[in-house]
């Protein structure tokens, strides 16, 4: 999540403090087990286990059992959503109808709180994942308006996807002050400007820490390839066959990701023919 939401992140426990100085929670009980849950999609942006999303859901789920019109429990909750969309748990993989109900939920967390940065930063993280660039582009950048204090992972990844790689790494740099244990979409920009050497030790340093998230092997496959290691660049996506065994290019890459630049898409799509990876 946003600035790493876990028990780990004093930024974003500090922000959670002042939050509820202004406008508190209906229910103290509601508010603990939204925090728990804050916790656990903490760790599951650490390891990718489905066990640490499905307990984010079960404790969102019981936060709003008691406070049914709590705007942040509905952003988390949205995260569960379009984070099984992503990843190959289960039925909920590239299905439409959960990345439409993340949609739908993160939506009802800006209607029931529209000055909650989170609420924003979720809703604008769903649009990224149906294509629609530009409106998630302004829907992180309202988040940033209601706090300007306020950075965001998510929010390093929709500039990739919409075509601004170069302002895709400055906020990552600037999330990396708060969190040096990130998620480095963001600076997949440097991929994306061509400058692979500096894409590379990253990606390396993504799938050590984080190598149950096949995406971070695709990248690092495509950058191997760009470099023209293609030994290595082999070596990955083999890996990747070996944790995803149905992958392909048009049916699973394309369905993920898409780019605002038609040129673009080419350079990230060359990467992955290059480094071996099936059609």
């Amino acid at each position: 999540m946003c600035a790493r939401l876990s028990r780990s992140s004093p930024h974003m426990r500090k922000a959670e403090t002042e939050r509820t100085r202004t406008k508190p929670p209906n229910s103290w009980q509601a508010y603990d087990y939204y925090l728990q849950a804050v916790d656990a999609l903490g760790s599951f942006d650490k390891s990718i286990n489905v066990k640490e999303l499905y307990e984010t859901r079960r404790l969102v789920q019981q936060s709003l059992a008691i406070d049914s019109n709590y705007a942040g429990s509905y952003a988390l909750l949205a995260r569960t959503y379009d984070a099984a969309w992503v990843h190959s748990f289960d039925g909920d993989f590239l299905n439409p109808a959960a990345l439409d109900q993340a949609h739908q939920l993160a939506r009802k967390a800006v209607q029931l709180d529209p000055n909650l940065p989170l609420a924003h930063a979720s809703l604008g993280f769903v649009l990224m994942f149906k294509r629609e660039h530009d409106a998630s582009i302004s829907t992180f950048e309202r988040a940033i308006a209601l706090n300007p204090n306020y950075v965001c992972w998510q929010f390093g990844g929709a500039l990739v996807f919409a075509g601004n790689s170069r302002r895709a790494i400055k906020v990552l740099e600037a999330y990396m002050r708060l969190d040096p244990f990130h998620p480095p979409v963001g600076l997949l920009g440097f991929y994306m400007l061509k400058q692979y050497s500096e894409a590379l030790p990253i990606l390396r340093d993504f799938v050590y820490q984080l190598p149950n998230f096949v995406g971070g092997h695709t990248w690092l496959a495509a950058t191997h390839a760009q470099l023209g290691r293609f030994e290595e660049a082999r070596a990955v996506a083999a890996e990747v066959l070996r944790r995803h065994p149905n992958y392909t290019i048009s049916g699973t890459a394309r369905r993920l990701i898409a780019f605002k630049d038609p040129k673009d898409d080419k350079l990230f799509f060359d990467g992955l023919h290059k480094a071996g990876l099936p059609e």
